[in-house]
């Protein structure tokens, strides 16, 4: 069978910038090994797998893998996700509700569709689970992990830590904006570190850059050695750990990120702390790219992996 694919541009306005992801909107009957060799084939730093719900009260089961690996959540595949299938729910005249509920690995994910004009334009996610945080390490490790000096890490707000709202990352606080522009990832000192406390990439950020554009700046390296546009499930985690150290039950931040590899993304956050607990709401703006059909060997003509 032909199976129906899209790509959408997530945390962006316009064609061409945010971090895209490729969606599967016919996946029923895939393997994983065949969702894994299609999201290695993407080749973006997300592919999501839109399955039938188990409870048939939610949207959909969604699956989320790297290139490398399954993961149990992420903020712009998610926000991808629910945009094209808002589109495709559209384009064959069915009524799209105000929320969409995903069942993921993580949990639930509830999604609320942004219109303007009676269209979709984007959405905003909650986190499936509350801020935890894990394992710390040095700022001299951390400066070895980003080819940074030590001077370049700050540890008055928190020391480089893991932090978690459903996918854990390393969230590093860096000195100055110029520090963020010069990070690049090292090889050897992820290799020593990582994965620590479920951490395969290290999540940095800035509170000095330009405030007319955003509140934060962020970057974000994974252990592949490439960098993620935007990551809405660590800008989340952020978001919470400030709010908790800042003492504050709600805290909502514009964050930048993106601009140091030519895809600028912009990100809306918020906090929200709830029985002593604090929960990421992640929102963005999505634009449709790609779209097109996919075949699997054995599924048409024994004919091997063919994109048209």
């Amino acid at each position: 069978m032909l199976r129906r694919y899209v790509t959408v541009d997530v945390f962006t306005d316009r064609l061409f910038a945010g971090n895209p992801v490729a969606v599967v909107l016919d996946a029923q009957g895939l393997s994983t090994r065949q969702m894994q060799a299609l999201a290695n084939e993407f080749g973006y730093s997300e592919s999501t797998f839109v399955l039938p719900p188990a409870d048939p009260g939610h949207t959909a089961q969604v699956r989320i893998f790297t290139p490398d690996r399954e993961i149990p959540f992420a903020g712009h595949p998610n926000l991808g996700t629910a945009y094209a299938l808002a589109d495709d729910m559209t384009a064959r005249g069915i009524p799209v509700p105000e929320i969409f509920t995903f069942e993921e690995v993580a949990g639930k994910v509830t999604i609320e569709l942004w219109r303007r004009d009676g269209h979709v334009v984007g959405a905003e996610l909650r986190a499936p689970e509350p801020l935890s945080c894990r394992g710390q390490i040095r700022a001299t490790q951390a400066a070895a992990c980003l080819s940074l000096k030590e001077s370049d890490i700050r540890i008055d707000g928190h020391a480089p830590r893991v932090v978690s709202v459903g996918l854990p990352f390393l969230v590093v606080q860096l000195a100055t904006r110029d520090a963020l522009a010069r990070a690049r990832p090292d090889r050897g000192a992820y290799a020593r570190i990582l994965p620590l406390d479920g951490a395969h990439s290290i999540y940095a950020y800035a509170l000095d850059g330009p405030r007319d554009t955003s509140d934060v700046h962020a970057r974000m390296f994974t252990g592949r050695m490439t960098e993620d546009p935007a990551t809405g499930s660590a800008t989340g985690a952020m978001t919470c750990l400030l709010a908790r150290l800042r003492g504050l039950e709600d805290l909502d931040l514009l964050v930048a990120q993106g601009d140091d590899c030519r895809r600028p993304s912009r990100l809306y956050a918020r906090a929200r702390a709830q029985d002593g607990a604090w929960y990421a709401h992640v929102g963005g703006h999505c634009v449709s790219a790609f779209n097109g059909t996919l075949a699997l060997e054995g599924e048409i003509d024994q004919t091997p992996l063919a994109m048209a």
